[in-house]
């Protein structure tokens, strides 16, 4: 709650308890159990956060329990930790999913105006012609809503089948596949390989890690408001 120079000023004042005894001792030692009060207010020290990198399998819910009795992404972190999925990815999608205990910053990676982006690599039927990839970098509409621009990489091309990296900044109900769908291609095989700043890389499947502290600084630019793009006045 105070840098140590203002804990040193507080100790002197008398405002610090410690089992409800004033401390004016400085550097005095709290033990694990010890109730510590400032000005009649109790403090504690900041709740370790948890954050991993879970690369989902198919046929796993994203989920903290299922009524069917599936396995969910909870049943593949280490015992005791308790976290829950940021956003969700489909039964028979797998790849990059973020696990964590801190809610606000959950929130935020979810909420549309901070555009977080994500790559999926999907594997599908027949292949995409010139004006259908320009369809899907153009936006789609999907009955209820039009898709935002997306962008493409083709990563192979054959006669009946394709892959490529499609990213995109949503994250409505299946629409990966239902864009594919709406151009009558069906996905074959789809996975997640980057969601925000965190790529997938060489995690195997249904083995989860810790964030890195580079990755976790990334993802800390997300508790901040996104800039407004400038308005620029009109000519005159």
């Amino acid at each position: 709650m105070a840098a140590r120079r203002r804990a040193d000023e507080l100790i002197a004042a008398g405002s610090v308890r410690i089992n409800g005894l004033v401390v004016r001792a400085l550097g005095t030692v709290v033990e694990a159990g010890d109730r510590v009060e400032v000005d009649g207010k109790a403090v504690a020290p900041a709740r370790k956060r948890t954050y991993l990198l879970l690369n989902k399998p198919v046929g796993v819910v994203t989920t903290t329990r299922d009524p069917q009795g599936r396995p969910t992404v909870v049943d593949l972190v280490p015992e005791g930790t308790r976290v829950v999925p940021v956003g969700r990815l489909d039964y028979d999608t797998s790849g990059a999913l973020l696990l964590t205990d801190d809610g606000d910053l959950a929130n935020r990676l979810l909420h549309p105006r901070f555009g977080v982006e994500k790559t999926y690599r999907a594997q599908v039927a027949g292949r995409l012609s010139p004006g259908e990839l320009h369809r899907l970098q153009q936006g789609i509409s999907l009955g209820t809503f039009r898709t935002a621009p997306a962008r493409l990489r083709i990563v192979s091309a054959g006669r009946d089948r394709c892959v490529l990296d499609l990213t995109i900044h949503e994250g409505r109900n299946r629409q990966v596949r239902r864009m594919f769908e709406a151009l009558g291609h069906r996905v074959l095989a789809l996975r997640r390989i980057r969601f925000g700043p965190l790529a997938l890389g060489r995690l195997a499947t249904g083995r989860v890690r810790p964030l890195t502290a580079k990755e976790l600084a990334a993802l800390e630019r997300h508790r901040r408001p996104p800039r407004e793009t400038p308005r620029t006045k009109p000519n005159t």
